[in-house]
């Protein structure tokens, strides 16, 4: 089922994310739903908040994004009750965008390397380290989970310029091709 993406305005995007137990209702489905969501508005990662819900669980699939031949070096999987170990290398820019934030893009500074503890669907732990554009998708999706959005990395400038989009948004003014649920009504 696809669901609607929480937009920019949402009380949820600046909540932290609650762990989850293997008895959380529903949670394969949810996953499944999750996928469906991503998939549907052309996105490469979901975080739970996104969807409304307060918990510390995303899905990733850059796999869509890699260079032809190097599919294998993306992934494709959900992560539960995530938490950083570790990043590491030197600050690498790149342009974010966000499927609650539409229309609106900009540089973030991250590290390139990240060492990730979570649970995996079978709620198996593992530990892992992700570099490149694994890396920084998982970011994303992690500060998501943490109630922090793409645009608080923004530089200041960065910030004043957009201020106006982010403000429509709010007041549910946004076109996109996907279900929304807006913080005010149309």
């Amino acid at each position: 089922m696809i669901l609607p993406i929480y937009a920019y305005g949402q009380p949820v995007l600046k909540k932290m994310g609650a762990d989850i137990a293997p008895d959380y209702p529903e949670l394969k489905e949810l996953i499944e739903n999750m996928w469906e969501t991503m998939y549907n508005a052309e996105g490469v990662g979901l975080a739970a908040p996104q969807i409304g819900r307060s918990i510390r669980l995303f899905v990733v699939d850059t796999i869509q994004i890699m260079e032809k031949g190097k599919e294998s070096e993306g992934i494709k999987q959900a992560f539960i009750n995530a938490y950083k170990v570790e990043e590491a290398g030197e600050l690498w820019t790149y342009e974010e965008g966000c499927l609650s934030i539409p229309e609106v893009r900009g540089d973030v500074d991250r590290l390139p390397q990240l060492r990730l503890r979570y649970l995996d669907e079978n709620f198996t732990e593992q530990e892992k380290v992700f570099s490149g554009i694994n890396a920084r998708v998982i970011q994303h999706e992690y500060d998501h989970i943490d109630g922090v959005l793409f645009i608080d990395h923004l530089k200041p400038i960065k910030k004043r310029m957009v201020r106006r989009k982010l403000d429509n948004i709010k007041k549910g003014k946004a076109s996109v091709e996907y279900k929304m649920k807006f913080a005010v009504g149309r």
